[in-house]
């Protein structure tokens, strides 16, 4: 299986913008541009990006997790916030809120750990990722 999306960028950093489509076509000319990355302007940019790839991918991971241990979440809701500090992603975190009837606390915490561990995005980022939970 393979994806892609497309950016393209106009100008220079500072006062070009771009625009970033995925082939779903549900990103479609989006645009990013130095406000959107580093300021409070309008669009997108790729740490957010990275952020909602990162809290997907790791309620999908523990979802199948659950899963495999006999368990059916009724929600798993994750929120990442991804940190951009001297030109770096230096962190990701993830906190999580979850209903998951009948599971008992250990299962679960060792069930967050192997999808903080295993997700594929997880495994792709070369930064500290830490995970909370509230179990509901």
């Amino acid at each position: 299986m393979k994806r892609s999306s497309t950016a393209v960028w106009e100008g220079s950093g500072k006062e070009g913008s771009g625009h970033i489509s995925s082939d779903s076509n549900i990103l479609n000319d989006t645009p990013y541009s130095f406000l959107s990355r580093f300021e409070d302007g309008s669009g997108t940019n790729p740490e957010e990006l990275i952020a909602a790839a990162h809290a997907g991918c790791f309620a999908m991971k523990l979802s199948f997790i659950l899963g495999a241990a006999g368990f059916t979440a009724d929600k798993l809701e994750a929120k990442c916030e991804v940190t951009l500090d001297d030109g770096a992603i230096t962190s990701s975190h993830i906190s999580l809120s979850a209903f998951v009837p009948g599971i008992d606390e250990d299962t679960f915490a060792a069930s967050v750990k192997d999808a903080e561990e295993n997700c594929p995005i997880s495994k792709v980022l070369n930064t500290n990722i830490t995970v909370d939970y509230s179990l509901n």
